[in-house]
């Protein structure tokens, strides 16, 4: 049975929520929790009165104390853990705070402190969000989603735990990933905490330290392989088009022998995306799009290497086959020749063993036939990066320092202004600090990471501001965009729009400065005009709502959820 419901006073066109809850019960719900803001009607008529202080407060007060609390913690983990508890007891004070203060607070509740949270869930959880999906109850999927008493969910965040962040098998504990991406979309993009869901897959886990654990919450056992997995996952998404048949539904730190088996198999049937590997190319490709636009030569000069071509690596490849082919004119084969695929035993090339997303950058033998190297085993990053004079090159390999100072020095040779997005997190796995690339280009690289950095000081005297890859910029507007218009499927071209509507955000004055993507303290505005590119890309393809721009902006201005105090009305029934 639904808790409440979102209505329009007829006659004076109010919006207020209709609640079926009262006394303790409706302040121990999160989602309704007004604290001491409750006015003396409310307390009258949902039985509160003596069980709050005499003092009626604000939003506000309660900003300045929870700001306070949060201030006064020593340690990020203590952070988290106070910024959490906020979360489980007022929603709306949380996602207010959030916004309020969110560079500070989002390496907190998401990476890299979410990761350390991940790694003690078992031990620190103090209530349980969203639902458990588990080999026992997925036959009864349907029941399962409906026991969440909301009034309709739009957005589902899942994840099996199998890959979490750069930690690994986390089972259950990888939970608190869900949580975390759901609060960046109700933050950065304004999808109401109402019609959003975390969604844990719980098929067990292979790692030793947590089946051996007494407090461990998740199933003990070994994790579900093959057909067995696939059934679980089957069941799950039948329930998901029954109960909830226009949810967007987010793949989430997935394994990589199945986050790319998933997303083929489903991205048909339902509205759905892998962040790990669209997000983070559609990011990436943004801001590669500012740096062509900053360089002001063709993109058919552009030698690009990717160090780390994983999931996420071979998404940003793609990504960036789009970018060159959409707006750079070149053709297919073409453009993908121009990306040098680099795997931990060097350059992918014709003949290799690799993953069926890798094949189709692999390199002909007889474009690396001249270069002067041992023709028994592939080319090294340096040997690519010498003789294939590459002018972009992407870390994504998880390996801090990977670019030396041989590498850039070899960088700053090939061309005027190299472009260098280091983006494997965090901090420690960085391939290269931004200062060193600057210092080794005497200023002239362009630079992204993807751990966040503060601006540089160049020995010149510019300041130059480092811009963090973060997928923040990408997939709250998407998921906007695309539950706005109706979207029936996510398609390729959405995320090049995205990453077209990401780089446009980025003024004169900021690329004079080394913005390569807006600044992350205008994240609203940025998944505003993400989503309304999604809405118009989906138009295009027929994917989506017909309507003219003017229609479609407005739609989404609308859904953007300001988090502040409705009025509230008693009902007995919903």
């Amino acid at each position: 049975m639904k808790r409440f419901e979102m209505r329009v006073d007829p006659l004076t066109s109010e919006i207020y929520y209709a609640v079926r809850l009262r006394g303790h019960t409706l302040l121990q719900d999160p989602l309704l929790n007004k604290g001491h803001a409750f006015t003396s009607m409310e307390r009258a008529e949902f039985r509160l009165n003596g069980l709050l202080p005499e003092a009626i407060g604000t939003l506000e007060d309660q900003l300045t104390r929870s700001y306070g609390n949060f201030s006064d913690k020593k340690t990020d983990m203590e952070r988290y853990v106070t910024l959490i508890g906020l979360l489980d007891r007022n929603e709306t004070a949380f996602y207010s705070l959030l916004l309020n203060h969110l560079e500070e607070m989002l390496p907190i509740v998401y990476t890299p402190t979410v990761g350390q949270a991940c790694l003690k869930l078992s031990h620190i959880i103090r209530r349980y969000r969203g639902i458990y999906v588990t080999p026992s109850n997925v036959d009864n999927i349907e029941q399962v989603l409906s026991n969440i008493g909301l009034p309709n969910i739009s957005l589902i965040v899942a994840t099996d735990g199998e890959r979490i962040l750069g930690l690994g098998d986390l089972g259950v504990d990888g939970m608190g990933i869900p949580v975390g991406k759901i609060a960046l979309y109700v933050a950065a993009a304004g999808i109401h905490p109402a019609a959003t869901l975390p969604v844990c897959i719980d098929v067990g886990t292979n790692n030793e330290r947590l089946l051996n654990d007494p407090l461990y919450i998740g199933v003990k056992q070994k994790r579900l392989t093959g057909e067995d997995y696939y059934a679980v996952i089957e069941r799950f998404i039948q329930g998901v088009k029954r109960i909830f048949p226009r949810a967007l539904l987010q793949w989430e730190d997935f394994g990589k022998h199945h986050a790319m088996t998933l997303l083929e198999r489903y991205h048909e049937r339902i509205l759905s995306f892998n962040d790990d590997i669209q997000g983070t190319g559609a990011t990436a490709a943004a801001a590669l799009m500012t740096a062509f636009r900053i360089k002001n030569r063709p993109m058919g000069e552009e030698r690009i290497a990717i160090h780390g071509f994983g999931q996420a690596g071979s998404g940003v490849a793609n990504a960036i086959v789009t970018m060159l082919v959409e707006e750079g004119g070149i053709p297919l084969e073409a453009a993908r020749k121009q990306i040098y695929a680099i795997d931990i035993n060097g350059l992918l090339i014709e003949g290799d063993k690799a993953e069926p997303y890798q094949a189709n950058f692999f390199q002909p033998r007889q474009a690396i036939s001249s270069w002067p190297i041992s023709k028994d085993r592939s080319p090294k990053l340096d040997e690519v990066v010498k003789h294939a004079k590459i002018t972009t090159l992407i870390g994504l390999s998880g390996q801090g320092g990977a670019f030396d100072n041989n590498i850039l020095n070899q960088m700053a040779q090939n061309c005027e202004r190299p472009v260098i997005l280091a983006l494997s997190n965090p901090t420690s796995c960085c391939e290269v600090t931004p200062q060193a690339a600057l210092d080794a280009t005497q200023g002239r690289a362009l630079v992204a990471t993807g751990s966040p950095f503060k601006p540089v000081m160049h020995r010149d005297g510019r300041e130059i501001h480092i811009s963090q890859c973060n997928n923040l910029y990408l997939f709250p507007g998407m998921g906007l965009g695309a539950i706005v218009c109706q979207a029936t499927r996510i398609s390729h071209k959405m995320f090049h729009s995205a990453s077209k509507a990401i780089s446009a955000m980025v003024t004169d004055e900021q690329r004079r400065h080394g913005y390569l993507l807006p600044p992350l303290n205008n994240i609203r505005e940025v998944s505003f005009h993400v989503a309304l590119a999604i809405a118009r890309q989906a138009r295009e393809e027929r994917l989506g709502l017909n309507f003219p721009d003017e229609k479609l902006a407005g739609l989404i201005r609308a859904a953007m959820w300001q988090p502040h105090y409705y009025p509230y009305r008693y009902t007995a029934e919903l």
